[in-house]
C-alpha cells in the first residue's frame, strides 16, 4: 500500500499533464476540534474535481465551488475558515474549530516531481515556499516537526515522518508492514531467520539484516520511531525489546497473551532495565478490539499506534501554540 499523499499528488500530476488548472491546499494550523491535522493536503482542479481532504467535507465543497467559478487565488495565499461562530456553523466545523490553509496554484506537472520522488523513495522532503515571490526551496531532512510559517516562508513536508520497525517476518509481520505504509510509516523489517527472509514479499519495506538487538542499536530509534515485536519467539523478541525500551522510540510493543507478557517483564527486569523502562512496553500489543486473525491483530496494533502518535502530535501542536503565544 502506498501513502495517501502519493495518491493525491499523482492525481494532480496527471491533471496538469492533461492541461487542467490545479490548486494544492495544505492545512497549516488548526484550533479547537478541526478534523484534520497540519500537513493534510487536498488538490482541486478547475472543474471542481478534487482528491484529498482538509476538513470533514464542507470546506472541500467551498473550494471546489470557487474552482468552478475561477475565483481561487492566482498566487500563494493563506485562507482561514471558522474564524467566527457563523462561519464555523456554515462550514460544519465542530465546536468552533478553526483552520488555516495554505493555497498554492500549480502550473506544471514538473512542480510535483520532487515530492512524488520523495514519497516513492520514502525520503522526507522539506518544501519551503516564499509567501510573496512563490520561490520554492527543496531539501531532504530528518523529521523536524509540523508544517509551519516562519517569517515570509511556509515550510511543509512530503515523505515519511514516522518509522516502524517490525521484528518478525511472519504472516502478521507481512500484513502489518503492508498496512503501515498506507499510514505514512517508513517500514523496516528484521528477522534473522533465513527461511523467513526467503519468503518475504512485501514491497517497499526495508529489510535490515542482523540480530534484533544490533538492528535496534544501529537504527538509533528516535521520537518518530515505533518498534513492534511479533515473532512470538522470546529469544528474538526479547533481544529487540531490551534495546528498544531504553531508546527514544515513542512506542514499543510485543505480541503475546497477558500471562506471557508478565513472564516477559520478569525476564526484562532480570537484565539492566529499570521499572520505568519495563512499564513502557505495550503488551499485549494493540487495542483490545477482540482481534483474532493476523489481519485483525494488525489492525489493532495500528489503531494503538495511531492513538499514541495522534496524542504526540496534539501535544506537540499545543506546545507550539504556547510558544507562539509567549
Amino acid at each position: 500500500m502506498q501513502s495517501s499523499d502519493l495518491d493525491v499528488l499523482q492525481r494532480a500530476h496527471d491533471w496538469l499533464r492533461l492541461g487542467h488548472r490545479v490548486h494544492l491546499f495544505t492545512v497549516i494550523q488548526t484550533w479547537g476540534s478541526a478534523p484534520r491535522l497540519p500537513g493534510a493536503i487536498l488538490v482541486v482542479r478547475d472543474d471542481g474535481h478534487l482528491v484529498g481532504s482538509v476538513s470533514g467535507g464542507c470546506i472541500e465543497d467551498d473550494l471546489a465551488d470557487h474552482a468552478r467559478k475561477g475565483t481561487l487565488p492566482d498566487h500563494a495565499s493563506i485562507l482561514e475558515y471558522g474564524v467566527n461562530q457563523a462561519e464555523a456553523q456554515r462550514f460544519g466545523i465542530p465546536c468552533g474549530g478553526q483552520l488555516k490553509i495554505f493555497a498554492e496554484p500549480l502550473h506544471a506537472a514538473e512542480q510535483l516531481a520532487p515530492m512524488l520522488q520523495s514519497l516513492t523513495e520514502r525520503r522526507l522532503l522539506k518544501r519551503s515556499i516564499h509567501l510573496y515571490t512563490g520561490e520554492v526551496v527543496l531539501r531532504h531532512v530528518k523529521p523536524e516537526g509540523q508544517p509551519n510559517i516562519d517569517g515570509e516562508w511556509f515550510h511543509t513536508y512530503f515523505g515519511p515522518q514516522w518509522r516502524l520497525l517490525v521484528i518478525g517476518a511472519n504472516q502478521l509481520g507481512s500484513i502489518l508492514a503492508a498496512m503501515a505504509q498506507a499510514l505514512d510509516f517508513h517500514v523496516l523489517i528484521c528477522d534473522p531467520r533465513e527461511e523467513m527472509r526467503a519468503e518475504w514479499h512485501v514491497e517497499d519495506a526495508d529489510w535490515l539484516s542482523g540480530m534484533p538487538d544490533d538492528v535496534v542499536l544501529d537504527m538509533q530509534p528516535d521520537h518518530h520511531t515505533a518498534i513492534v515485536a511479533v515473532t512470538h519467539d522470546p529469544k528474538l523478541d526479547d533481544m529487540a525489546l531490551l534495546e528498544a525500551l531504553k531508546s527514544d522510540a515513542f512506542y514499543v510493543g510485543a505480541l503475546g497473551a497477558v500471562k506471557n507478557q508478565e513472564k516477559r517483564k520478569q525476564r526484562l527486569r532480570s537484565f539492566d532495565l529499570n521499572e520505568q523502562e519495563v512499564n513502557r512496553l505495550h503488551g499485549p500489543v494493540g487495542l483490545r478490539i477482540g482481534s483474532r486473525t493476523p489481519a485483525e491483530i494488525a489492525v489493532s496494533i495500528l489503531a494503538e499506534l495511531i492513538q499514541v502518535r495522534a496524542q504526540l502530535q496534539i501535544n506537540g501542536l499545543a506546545a507550539e501554540t504556547r510558544l507562539a503565544a509567549a
